[in-house]
């Protein structure tokens, strides 16, 4: 019996603040089936900090067996566009929010919305205010005094019945007249002082068109939003903490059997990343990025163009975990999750970026052979494959020196190394250019030194890797570092953003294994030496492959 005891104690510990509110909640008859929901707003594309949400509002409905709405909180249709929504779904589709039939839009409930601010005035719980946005303002007033109360508050609930309709009926123009929460404006709670719940605004909406003059506010709609669907827990991040009895108040007021309950948890801050929209927008406006999934950025579709996993991110959030505490995270912990994900997944092929040409001398001319290389040195299951080898090949600039310095152990005038998975060759000589610049590296092999032949009469210190000439892939290959300059931070003292000019390299000619010619958008695998890379899914053709450089492979971060 103590036994178990320590074993259920254990179980709680491992729990994070959210599952031991909603196990207490379950315990105590407040909820019997968990609905959860992540709720963007259509105007621009999710980031990495959406992912954290996404994956926790899902993983608790599937944890506790119970239902995951996405929902659009499109309730401000000023930048609002179905381009958004449409990468929205496929990016919580991709993440592995499992949200199946359960799609909802926010501007779905316009009426029920409509008819619950007429049950508020009904209660004498709002009215229409006249005040200027300014003097909306003045009268708030701050945090250390009380506001004062509109000289428009005590009008009649008839009267103010009378001008709501007239505000939904287009009576009225643009930011002439409000609706307003009558709660306290002596409140402490600057957001308890008759919030603003309705505005005029003629604006086209994508889903409802020009059905409506007249918008709900966030913090009235999105409680209503989640009453409706049945939420039992609403997850929010930590700045919605001083909204909670706004959202609490709508709820009570409109007299919701079994109404949501809010829920704050930190937001995710990744170090030397860009995630705000006003940044991202002018980088793709100023044409330094190529879109908002441009692999440099951290959006999801970047993350995925660039090559990233949904695995990859599910392992970087479990890391992070999930507390109250405000704190930021290396992004060297996500191309931790990356390299952990693709290691055994992947094939480890020979790929050459910066390519001069290797001349055998004494192999036949014409003669093709294979080798025998293993997929996944790590990952026997993975199998082998057969990799073409002859009398030219490419090998990458930097195994070549003329004149190397000590414990250089590669290609050099006299010195012996092993082509990997091939033969020992001898550097005999070399070509350059009229500037000096190497050109082709001449060599001899040693025909009985042969990988897996059992040759070990001498040995060598440099193995290099290689690509057959003649049936190379040629592609072209992108390296990319942070877009911003992480020495320096994201941010400039005039809050301009301090861009690194070396976060794309562009490499046109280099030369991949043969095998690489089935390669398919989006298909990833380690080069030898360099990393790990993704099929470009947006500029990569059959005739022309792009590679993007997903993560190299020497990491900075130590798990703990």
């Amino acid at each position: 019996m103590e036994k178990d005891n320590l074993v259920s104690e254990k179980e709680v510990i491992s729990k994070n603040f959210i599952e031991q509110i909603i196990d207490k909640d379950i315990e105590e008859g407040h909820c019997k089936t968990v609905q959860t929901r992540f709720p963007p707003e259509p105007n621009g594309y999710l980031h990495i900090g959406h992912a954290k949400s996404i994956l926790l509002n899902s993983g608790l409905a599937n944890k506790y067996n119970g239902k995951f709405n996405l929902r659009f909180d499109d309730t401000n249709p000023t930048k609002e566009k179905t381009e958004f929504v449409e990468s929205i779904i496929e990016d919580v589709k991709w993440i592995g929010g499992d949200f199946e039939d359960r799609l909802f839009f926010a501007s779905n409930y316009f009426e029920q919305m409509y008819e619950a601010a007429i049950k508020l005035i009904k209660k004498g719980k709002a009215y229409v205010c006249d005040l200027t946005p300014e003097e909306i303002r003045e009268y708030r007033g701050t945090l250390t005094e009380p506001g004062k109360n509109s000289p428009y508050r005590d009008r009649s609930i008839d009267e103010n019945l009378e001008l709501f309709e007239d505000m939904k009926n287009g009576e009225y123009p643009d930011g002439s007249k409000v609706l307003r929460a009558k709660i306290d404006m002596a409140s402490g709670n600057i957001n308890m002082r008759d919030p603003i719940i309705y505005r005029v605004a003629r604006m086209t909406h994508h889903n409802t068109g020009d059905t409506w003059c007249i918008y709900p506010m966030y913090d009235f709609a999105h409680p209503i939003e989640d009453a409706i669907e049945g939420i039992t827990h609403s997850i929010c991040t930590l700045e919605f903490e001083d909204h909670r009895p706004l959202y609490d108040w709508v709820v009570t007021e409109l007299e919701y059997e079994n109404p949501p309950k809010q829920i704050e948890f930190a937001k995710l801050y990744l170090t030397n990343v860009i995630t705000g929209k006003r940044y991202i927008k002018k980088l793709v406006d100023d044409g330094i990025v190529d879109g908002w999934d441009d692999p440099r950025l951290v959006s999801i579709s970047a993350l995925r163009r660039r090559g990233f996993t949904p695995e990859s991110i599910r392992m970087f959030m479990e890391l992070c975990g999930v507390s109250k505490s405000q704190s930021s995270v290396d992004y060297a912990m996500l191309e931790y999750c990356i390299r952990e994900d693709l290691k055994l997944k992947k094939p480890r092929m020979m790929a050459v970026l910066d390519p001069i040409k290797l001349v055998i001398t004494n192999y036949p001319e014409g003669e093709i052979e294979y080798v025998d290389v293993a997929n996944n040195q790590e990952n026997p299951e993975m199998g082998s494959r057969q990799v073409p080898f002859g009398r030219e090949l490419y090998i990458e600039r930097e195994d070549f020196m003329v004149e190397p310095p000590k414990k250089y152990y590669r290609l050099f005038p006299g010195n012996e190394v092993r082509l990997m998975h091939a033969y020992f060759v001898k550097c005999e000589n070399y070509i350059t250019d009229d500037q000096g610049n190497v050109l082709e590296v001449h060599c001899t092999y040693d025909k009985a030194t042969k990988s897996g032949s059992g040759f070990n009469e001498r040995k060598v210190k440099g193995t290099i890797h290689w690509v057959e000439a003649t049936t190379a892939t040629k592609a072209e290959v992108r390296l990319y570092e942070n877009i911003v300059d992480e020495e320096k931070g994201v941010y400039n003292e005039d809050g301009s953003l301090n861009l690194n000019p070396n976060s794309l390299n562009i490499l046109k000619e280099c030369y991949l294994e043969p095998s690489f010619g089935e390669a398919k958008r989006l298909d990833s695998y380690q080069f030898l030496r360099h990393g790990y890379f993704c099929v470009d899914s947006k500029d990569s053709k059959e005739d022309n492959l792009v590679f993007n450089r997903i993560v190299s492979l020497k990491s900075s971060y130590k798990p703990v």
